[in-house]
Parts: structure tokens; C-alpha cells; sequence
């Protein structure tokens, strides 16, 4: 019986293609962050975001961390970035002496609000302290309003790291989410629409810029005769092994995300004309790849109904999340500026993420359905 069987949230989606690429590996002896996977996957990448370039890493925090690097920021400068957010996108700044600034989310995308994105600038600028970059966030694979926050970085003169952790796949005017800015960022961890069971990339439309990503990813060593380093470099190259793994999946990518908007669609279908519930729509010009289908519960007391629908769902063997934590209310992260209306609190105490995974098949998603409505029943 279905209800017998966990149900992940976003478990991996191998195509059975991987394991020739990883015995190439091994048979070749290419075991190191060099080889023909290496190769194949950059230009798989390449040919999709059509760059020169492409640096593979061990995570999309390492790229986040070179870009930062790559910038020039560090010790005191200020670096902007969502505050309903996965931890990693904020870590970095601090590996580079730097300190964040917080921005809540827009109601229509749950991303950075590009309005008190600019009033946080102003702000900041008042105060003598004028931030150096924007880390733009694509969350759960919807596309930010990237038009906006690229016209205020650039009256400001703001760098633009543009993370699609959770969007690989979604697209802003037809052009691949990662494409904009100065710099792109992606994630292959396990739960990632494409998986090297740990991994990211560094993206940019400079291939000196990438260039620069490979050399501190390879621990900042000269192009010399022997081992000299003039500068501090980093162990952020992804292995020929994992590599193998991306480009076996990589040709299904389209597969996953149809796959993918199938889900949200049914859930959709189900779920949007329920009272007291909210879900996520498309904007104009956005096509999300719909990593996580989520859920808004609009009462009151929604935490609370919240949290028994996440311990109902749990006790019959369905993983689902809260939504994010939101990065200021984040005890390591508190004492940074916030600028909001606490929309990013609203979400992540009232938000759920239901499970998504592209295996996912009709009966398993009808007994989500089910399960869901029934306890939303009892609850409100």
C-alpha cells in the first residue's frame, strides 16, 4: 500500500545513463577533477546558458564564495540578498569578512522585493554605507523579478550574483534563470532537479571571470613550473567522478522540469480553490521549473495549522517542509539589517513544501492530495 511507503520531498532522479560515465571514469583512471566528464558537462552547460565557460564546483556556495572573492568584497563591505533563503546563499559572505543585508519578499513571487530592495540602498547609502553587491534568489525555481532588481543594481552600481540554486530549468523571457547579472550560480545536491549528489557551477558571460573561478577553485596555483601561490586559494573543483553523474542526467533536464510542472499543476488543480489556501502562480514572462510545489495556509492561526498538517502528513509517511526560515530571524544572522513588512516571516511560518519529485506518480500524489485536504478539513 501506498501509505506504507515514504514519500521524499525531492529525491534524486537518475536516468540510468550515469553509470557509464562514472565506469569511464574509473576505467580510465580519471578520478581527480580532471577528464572527459569534466569536459562533457561544462559544454552540456555551456551550449544551454550559450557561454564560453563554465567552472564545475563542489557546491553552489563555493561559486557564491568565488564570485564574492572575484568582486573584490570583503572585510566591512555590504552585500544584499533575500532574507527568506536557504543558508548558503549567506554563508559565503561571511567567509569573505563581509556582513549581509536582509530584504523581505514580494507577496507575487516570494522573491527579493525589488521596492524595498531600492529602499534599503537609499538607506544604507544615508547611513555612509553603500552596499557592494546583490545576491538575487530564484526561490523554489520561480523566477525573481529580474528586470527590476538588474535596473536598480545598475543605477546604483551594484554587482548581480544571480543564484538559481533551486532553478535550473526556469526561465525569464525565454533565457535561462543563472544567465543574469555578473555572475550565475547553480546546485547539483541531491535534492536538485539534476544531481551530482553534491556539486554546483560558476557561471558567467566573462570566461576570464570563469577563468578566475578555476584557478581559486584549484587552490589559486600559478601556471608555473612547480607549486607557487601568490594568493589563497580553495579545494572547490568537482570530480570527473560526480562530473559523470551531471552528464548522464543532464539530457533529461527538460523531461524533469515538464515532469516537475506536472506535479505542481495537479496539485494546483486540487488544491488552489481550497479556502484559506494560497499557491504560487507565474508571472509574466516567468516559467518556473517548479523545483518545490508550495502551499500558504491564509488564516490566523496558520502556523498552527501549519505544524499539525506537517506532523498529519509526516505520521502517514509524507515528507513535506516548512517553508524557510527567514535568514533575520536567524540567531547566527539577528543582529544584521532587515528592511520589510515581515512578508518572509508570514511565509515560512504559514508555507509548506510538498513533496515534488519527478518520480513522483499519480496515486502517490492523489494520497498527498487526500491526505492534505483531509487534515485541512479537520483543522479549519
Amino acid at each position: 500500500m501506498i501509505k506504507n511507503k515514504r514519500i521524499f520531498l525531492s529525491p534524486p532522479h537518475l536516468s540510468g545513463q550515469e553509470i557509464a560515465y562514472i565506469n569511464e571514469a574509473l576505467d580510465t583512471n580519471w578520478v581527480s577533477p580532471y577528464g572527459s566528464n569534466i569536459d562533457a558537462f561544462e559544454k552540456q552547460l555551456e551550449d544551454f546558458f550559450k557561454v564560453e565557460d563554465v567552472a564545475l564546483l563542489s557546491s553552489a556556495t563555493a561559486a557564491i564564495h568565488l564570485a564574492l572573492i572575484i568582486s573584490g568584497i570583503g572585510y566591512g563591505d555590504e552585500v544584499i540578498c533575500p532574507s527568506l533563503n536557504f543558508i548558503g546563499s549567506v554563508n559565503p559572505i561571511f567567509y569573505v569578512q563581509a556582513k549581509p543585508v536582509f530584504i523581505d519578499s514580494d507577496p507575487l513571487n516570494y522573491n527579493m522585493d525589488p521596492e524595498i530592495l531600492e529602499e534599503a540602498i537609499q538607506q544604507r547609502i544615508k547611513a555612509g554605507k553603500k552596499p557592494k553587491a546583490i545576491i538575487m534568489v530564484h526561490l523554489y525555481g520561480m523566477p525573481a523579478s529580474i528586470d527590476h532588481i538588474q535596473e536598480i543594481a545598475k543605477h546604483y552600481g551594484l554587482i548581480v550574483i544571480d543564484n538559481a540554486a533551486d532553478a535550473l530549468g526556469s526561465r525569464y523571457k525565454n533565457i535561462p534563470v543563472g544567465n543574469f547579472g555578473n555572475f550565475g550560480v547553480l546546485s547539483f545536491n541531491g535534492n536538485k532537479i539534476i544531481t551530482t549528489s553534491g556539486g554546483g557551477a560558476f557561471i558567467s558571460k566573462d570566461k576570464t571571470l570563469v577563468a578566475k573561478a578555476k584557478y581559486f577553485s584549484n587552490q589559486a596555483k600559478s601556471p608555473s613550473i612547480g607549486y607557487e601561490h601568490t594568493e589563497i586559494g580553495y579545494n572547490y573543483m568537482m570530480s570527473n567522478v560526480l562530473a559523470g553523474i551531471g552528464r548522464g542526467q543532464f539530457p533529461y533536464l527538460q523531461e524533469r522540469v515538464e515532469k516537475k510542472r506536472f506535479v505542481f499543476n495537479k496539485y494546483y488543480q486540487h488544491l488552489h480553490n481550497l479556502e484559506y489556501l494560497e499557491m504560487l502562480e507565474e508571472l509574466p514572462d516567468c516559467y518556473s521549473n517548479r523545483w518545490l510545489t508550495t502551499v500558504v495556509i491564509k488564516n490566523k492561526n496558520g502556523k498552527i495549522i501549519r505544524d499539525k498538517i506537517l506532523n498529519q502528513l509526516g505520521n502517514n509517511n509524507i515528507e513535506a517542509r516548512p517553508l524557510w526560515k527567514p535568514m533575520h530571524l536567524q540567531p547566527v544572522f539577528n543582529k544584521f539589517p532587515y528592511y520589510g513588512n515581515n512578508i518572509a516571516e508570514y511565509l515560512s511560518n504559514n508555507g509548506i513544501c510538498l513533496p515534488s519529485g519527478s518520480q513522483l506518480s499519480n496515486d502517490e500524489q492523489e494520497y498527498i492530495i487526500d491526505e492534505f485536504k483531509n487534515s485541512l478539513k479537520k483543522l479549519i
